[in-house]
């Protein structure tokens, strides 16, 4: 931005001098030995984009989790095991950032934990809102899609992981049907498109 500020001051300074040396009557003498004026330096504005990694997401009835850095293994992204807290994809983007997907994906249940926090995304529909913050800042989301995928789909072909398309916050969980030594057979996933930005 610093960068185009200038070029845009030095370019504006550029029409100002020839549209000078155009006017009516003007003798190219009278200014002879003056030195030229200084060229403005611009200044970046400041930004109004607020990024942060989410500590807490809010789902539909106000029911809060804590929201814990998870990281992939082995092609595998490892979340929390206390199925009461998610996981934000350390290979994802910001919440508020311009571009890429916010990620956060977290149990539906476990064998001793019980039922998960994001049981709750079995029931969300399309219109939704829900609410990702740290301790300073907020951005709420609106559903745009609910969609179950085979797990071999998702770790593939999926659009989940991107981070180079507008940005996002991608919601995934366990679904599908449970076999007893190899879990489920698909995945959750629940898209949402930012209500403005980052506050």
């Amino acid at each position: 931005m610093r960068v185009v500020a200038i070029v845009r001051a030095s370019i504006v300074g550029l029409l100002a001098g020839l549209i000078a040396g155009c006017a009516s009557g003007a003798n190219p003498d009278d200014d002879a030995g003056a030195e030229p004026p200084a060229a403005r330096e611009g200044l970046p504005a400041a930004s109004t984009r607020v990024t942060f990694v989410p500590e807490q997401v809010t789902l539909p009835g106000g029911s809060t989790a804590k929201v814990r850095p998870a990281s992939t293994v082995d092609g595998l992204l490892v979340v929390p095991e206390n199925v009461r807290h998610v996981g934000w994809w350390d290979g994802s983007a910001s919440a508020g950032e311009a571009f890429g997907s916010t990620v956060i994906a977290g149990h539906v249940d476990s064998a001793t934990g019980g039922v998960g926090y994001f049981a709750r995304l079995l029931s969300i529909r399309k219109g939704a809102r829900v609410t990702v913050r740290d301790e300073a800042h907020r951005l709420t989301y609106r559903v745009t899609s609910v969609r179950s995928v085979s797990k071999n789909a998702l770790a593939t072909t999926s659009a989940a992981f991107d981070q180079k398309g507008e940005h996002q916050l991608v919601l995934i969980t366990c679904t599908g049907t449970f076999r007893p030594g190899r879990g489920y057979d698909r995945n959750l996933v629940v898209v949402g498109e930012p209500l403005g930005l980052a506050r």
